[in-house]
This record gives structure tokens, sequence and C-alpha cells, in this order.
């Protein structure tokens, strides 16, 4: 069957090229999701109030991001086994897998919803949510919840068309998605005054929207892995392999949140500038993490399918090629994000210690970056071969536990905001020196016959 335009087969072609072509839609994607939050925080906070939007965020987003941001990594991950047996040209296999893997997530989102709708209340009072942000927060909650199905199917739906090489349809539809999000926003917050609950409602619309326009490209398209609603059922076979794959990329996205959540108490302790400078510099380089999470995105599919039709020859080269290629974008942000920190913090807020706290910080965070990149390409690379639990046990060790030991140990013993920082270049120094000393060793290529088999 012939590909269509925006279908690109990684297989073939000029390794660094096909890399940046697949590359650029997918990072431009999350860079618009990084503008879109902006836009959405700034509409509840104006018009709504400070106690709405920290209602919204808070406690909230934490609740979000442990118990969605599982299920979300874990599409991520099941997607490797698409992109393998896309790769080896198993058509018929590629359209029961993803059909399973889509109707396992449905149901997966299901239970979350009931967790969710009925848990909330006691989860924020579970985390000391301040007593008056509570009943707008358990709302906002509520109603999410409401969406998580359709959240996890489009991620998924998402995912498995970047493992079978197309990064661009995935993009229009994040873009139509976040358009759309916005204004409803406009409309249910501001045109008729819901308050909290347009927010969430406006969320939940938008995610159904994108979720339905991914559905019909996956059942109208003319390519191979065309699907149909006799596909939508569970395999045990892929079953198996979408969660052997999944769960330690889920597993991985809560170590992070808990891992965070614990960093945060002692960021609480440092007093308010520091907690608002905190809070700063994720808007100050959240672009370098969202390229940085979609070139890790681009390189496991291109992993994934050339493993899969047995061209181990660019699995190499994509090695040296992809380090290079992150080392430059790493290069480049970093001393854009610098050189635009200062007059960007003075259009963000007008404190001018929270200002020099914010830049403070990021001298002791963007110059480290590069160390960071190590580590992103080569578990993406890892995660494409289908080696993800032992990338997920390096990376928690290293990274997660690791902080959290520094956080009980030696920031307790001297409590000064240049050891607190300290905890994430040195965590970033001792994982991808474990990652590359385990990436050399070589092994990992075995597990792309071991999955597609």
């Amino acid at each position: 069957m012939k590909r269509q335009l925006n279908t690109r087969d990684l297989t073939q072609g000029t390794v660094w090229k096909v890399l940046i072509l697949f590359f650029i839609p997918i990072a431009a994607g999350t860079c618009i999701q990084q503008l879109y939050n902006a836009v959405d925080g700034l509409i509840v906070g104006r018009f709504v109030g400070t106690g709405a939007l920290a209602s919204v965020g808070g406690s909230s987003t934490q609740i979000i991001n442990l118990l969605i941001g599982f299920f979300v990594a874990a599409t991520a991950g099941s997607s490797v086994v698409i992109s393998q047996i896309y790769g080896a040209g198993r058509y018929e296999d590629v359209k029961n897998a993803s059909g399973c893997a889509i109707s396992v997530f449905a149901l997966l989102g299901l239970v979350l919803t009931v967790f969710g709708v009925i848990a909330s209340p006691a989860v924020l009072a579970l985390l000391k949510t301040p007593a008056e942000t509570i009943p707008g927060a358990s709302l906002y909650l509520r109603i999410y919840f409401l969406g998580v199905p359709f959240i996890l199917v489009l991620n998924m739906e998402s995912n498995m068309l970047r493992a079978v090489g197309d990064s661009f349809w995935p993009f229009i539809f994040m873009i139509v998605g976040c358009i759309t999000n916005i204004i409803l926003d406009i409309i249910f917050v501001i045109g008729f005054g819901w308050g909290i609950a347009g927010a969430a409602a406006a969320t939940v619309a938008a995610q159904i929207i994108n979720m339905a326009l991914l559905t019909h490209r996956l059942i109208k398209t003319r390519e191979d892995y065309r699907l149909s609603f006799r596909h939508f059922q569970i395999h045990r076979i892929y079953l198996k392999n979408i969660l052997n794959l999944g769960v330690p990329a889920g597993a991985q996205s809560s170590m992070y949140s808990i891992s965070n959540m614990i960093i945060q108490i002692g960021v609480n302790s440092l007093g308010t500038v520091v907690v608002a400078s905190w809070a700063m510099t994720s808007k100050t380089d959240g672009i370098f993490w969202a390229v940085s999470n979609a070139l890790g995105a681009a390189i496991t599919s291109f992993i994934g399918q050339n493993l899969g039709a047995g061209r181990v020859d660019r699995v190499r080269e994509c090695i040296k090629q992809s380090l290079v290629l992150a080392g430059l974008i790493n290069l480049f942000l970093s001393a854009a994000i610098m050189a635009a920190a200062i007059p960007l913090l003075h259009i963000l807020t007008n404190d001018e210690a929270v200002i020099q706290t914010t830049f403070r910080m990021m001298t002791y965070f963007v110059p480290f970056y590069l160390i960071w990149t190590v580590i992103e390409v080569l578990s993406a690379i890892l995660r494409g071969a289908g080696d993800i639990l032992r990338p997920f046990l390096i990376i928690s060790l290293g990274i997660c536990i690791f902080r959290i030991i520094w956080i009980v140990t030696v920031f307790l013993r001297f409590h000064t905001l240049p050891v607190l920082c300290a905890s994430y270049p040195i965590s970033w120094a001792v994982t991808s020196i474990a990652m590359a000393i385990y990436f050399r060793r070589g092994k990992w290529l075995d597990r792309g016959e071991k999955i597609i088999g």
C-alpha cells in the first residue's frame, strides 16, 4: 500500500535528515502546548481570581501529574511495540496491537475516572491542601477526571501514529485542541461566568475533540495501519508486551512526580521568594524540556522501526547522529534561555528579588543541561529497543531516589539554595555515567527481537 505524504518511513533515507523532519512537528507541538498552558493559567488567574488559580494549580496539578501522568507515560512506552512491529512490515499485527492498546487504556481511563470522582476530596486533604481551596480543587478534579478516558486514548493514538512515522497529524490535532481549549475557556469562564467548572469543562471538551480527530484519522486513513472497529479488542499476546513496556515508563513518570513533591517541601522551607522563583524557572526554561522530550520521542520511534526492520546499521548511525544533534540543540537553547532570561522575567514579574533569585537558580541548572542530554538520548534509544525496565531503575535510583536522599541529608544539614539546586546537576552526572556504562554493554539490542518475535 502506498504511503501518504505525511507518514515517514523511518527505515529509509539519510538518518539525520529523517530524524530532523520527524522531530520538528513533535517539538512544535510540545512548544505550542507550553504556550497554551500559560494562556490557560492567565485566563483563570485574571478573570476568576488567585483562589481559583490556586485550586486549578497547586495540589490539583500534583495529583494530575502523579496519577494521570503515570498512564500517559505508559502509552508512550506501549507504542514501542507498535513501532517495532510496523518496522517489521507486519501490518495486520500493527492494527491488532494498536486496537488492543487503545482498548486497554480506555478501560483504565474509566477506572481512573471512578477513582478520581470519588476520592478527589480525600486525596486533596491528604496533601494538606489549604482548606479554602479544597472545594474549588475538588470541583475541578472531578470534572477533569470525567475526561480521563479520552485523554488516555488520545495520547495512545498520538503515540501510535508517531510509532508508524506520522508526527504531522498529531501535531495538527494538538493545535486544534489547544485553540479549542482557549476559545472554550473564553466562552465558559469569561462569557458564561462558570469559573473553575468552566475551565475544567473547556479542557475536557477540547480533549474529546482532539481524540475524535485522531480516531477519525486512524479509521479513515488509506495507510497500512488503518483501523476498523473489529481491531478494538484485547489480545493477550499484545497486552503482555504493552504492560511490560508501559508500566516501567509510567512508574518512571510517577517517580519524578514523587521526588518533585519532596523537593518542593525543601523549596517551601526557604521562603516565599524562593518558592516564587522556583515556579518561575519552569516558565523560563520550559521550552528546553519540551524540545528535549520531543527529541526523545522521535529517537524512540526511529529506533523501534529500524530494529523491527532489522536495520541495525541505521540504529548504530542514529546513536552517533542523535547525540550530535541533541548536543547542538542543547547548546543553542541553553544560550538562548540565558540570554532571554532577564527580559522575560521582567515581563512575568515586577518583583526584583524574584527576578534575581530565579536567574541565580538558572545559573545552577542551565549550564549542566548537556549532561541531561546524554540521559535523554540514551534512554530514548533503549526505549526504542524495548529495554525500558533497566533504564527505569537507573533513572529512578540515580535521579529520583538520589534527590530524595540529598534533601533529607545534605540539604537538611546545610539548608541553602545552592545546596538544594546542586541535587540536580549531581544527580544528572551520576545517572549519565551509569546509563553510559549500561549502554556500552550493547546487550539491549537483543530486546527488539524479543518484542516482535
